[in-house]
């Protein structure tokens, strides 16, 4: 599913920016199984994967064994802030985190950290639901079924919110820290401001092409009137793409 997804929306996402060809390094934080990254193989590309929660890198590691047994595929079972880039073997073209950036703690420090794995003409691709929308706080998580199927309910004052999650024996924890680390459009660009990039593409989603995968529904980008409406169209907008280079 993330292999296909990146094959029909992410890569011709980027390549409006930067064409993908043979020879390009490209490093994914949070990487997960490395779906994302197997159409970047595909191309050419040399990959590198970081992630957190390392038992899932055992079945990257199985699934891309040949990639991985011809030096084309790395990974490191590392927290990105304790990865020194020595570690990555170079600087990269292309830097992706999807769904990701939602989950981290101090989103500007991150951003700035990864301009020392950038080369001067590389990118970084970000795919992301903003906070507000239906299911932003990641609710399917939920083991209760009517609350893993409601929207919107996780903005709720923060203690209704934790109240509700202790009662029904959710994973409060897990859920909280989502809520902790929230992200909407609008921080994200100042985020990117700040921490000097440009965005250099960008697409808003009223229906999130992984959904077409999931659900057989098929992707919708956001009507522009409402993609323009600050802070409004969060609530209306399931994922966005952003694409940034250094300044």
């Amino acid at each position: 599913m993330q292999s296909q997804n990146a094959r029909d929306f992410v890569i011709p996402f980027i390549e409006k920016y930067l064409p993908i060809e043979s020879g390009l390094r490209v490093l994914e934080i949070g990487c997960g199984e490395a779906g994302v990254l197997e159409p970047f193989l595909q191309k050419g590309c040399t990959v590198v994967g970081v992630e957190f929660d390392t038992p899932r890198l055992d079945m990257a590691n199985e699934k891309l064994s040949s990639f991985v047994q011809a030096g084309k595929a790395s990974f490191i079972g590392k927290d990105i802030y304790k990865v020194d880039a020595a570690e990555l073997g170079g600087l990269f073209d292309i830097i992706i985190l999807k769904d990701v950036i939602e989950h981290i703690h101090n989103q500007p420090k991150l951003m700035a950290e990864m301009q020392r794995f950038l080369t001067p003409k590389g990118c970084i691709f970000f795919g992301f639901p903003p906070w507000q929308m239906p299911f932003g706080g990641h609710q399917q998580l939920c083991r209760t079924k009517w609350l893993s199927k409601l929207p919107y309910w996780h903005l709720l004052p923060y203690n209704w919110y934790k109240s509700i999650l202790k009662k029904y024996n959710e994973p409060v924890d897990d859920l909280l820290e989502i809520r902790d680390t929230q992200i909407s459009i609008e921080q994200f660009e100042k985020y990117a401001m700040q921490t000097n990039y440009n965005i250099v593409n960008k697409t808003h989603y009223i229906i999130n092409p992984i959904y077409s995968f999931k659900f057989g529904i098929k992707p919708l980008k956001q009507l522009p009137l409402l993609r323009n409406i600050p802070f409004v169209r969060n609530f209306f907008t399931t994922c966005v793409y952003y694409l940034i280079a250094k300044k």
